[in-house]
């Protein structure tokens, strides 16, 4: 006997497409779209003092504010454990141009102090990705 929870029984409901939707977030035909993604690496300066690193650390909290505002960046987080890459975090920004991203990037002031270095990627997502950032205000009592 097979059963089913509701939010499987509401994922056989047919979807009807949405070109004006699909248009506006500027979906091919997969419902995908170009992005670039940006890993931060450990950069190369040591900053000892932690007042001047807790200001740093303020200014890239506060830019990637001001990206997401602008549309510009759709996904920033830090990682939760170490790995062999070095890897510190990662942006996803709303752009295919590695150039454009590289600006917005740069940007940062923890970048631009050396704190955090970077490496871009193309990448191939859903073109519905921008959305959930207005969903995301709703349920965050606190920005860090």
């Amino acid at each position: 006997m097979t059963t089913l929870s509701f939010a499987q029984e509401k994922n056989k409901e047919k979807v009807k497409f949405n070109q004006e939707l699909a248009t506006s977030l500027g979906a091919d035909q997969y419902g995908m779209k170009a992005y670039t993604i940006v890993m931060l690496t450990t950069g190369t300066a040591k900053i000892e003092d932690k007042a001047k690193m807790g200001e740093l650390m303020k200014g890239h909290m506060g830019n990637i504010t001001r990206l997401a505002d602008e549309g510009k960046i759709i996904v920033a987080g830090p990682f939760l454990e170490k790995n062999k890459e070095n890897y510190r975090g990662m942006f996803i920004f709303n752009t295919k141009s590695k150039e454009e991203a590289e600006q917005w990037v740069k940007t940062d002031p923890a970048v631009q102090a050396g704190v955090f270095g970077y490496e871009i990627f193309p990448w191939y997502g859903s073109a519905a990705l921008p959305l959930y950032l207005k969903h995301h205000k709703e349920i965050s009592k606190e920005n860090p």
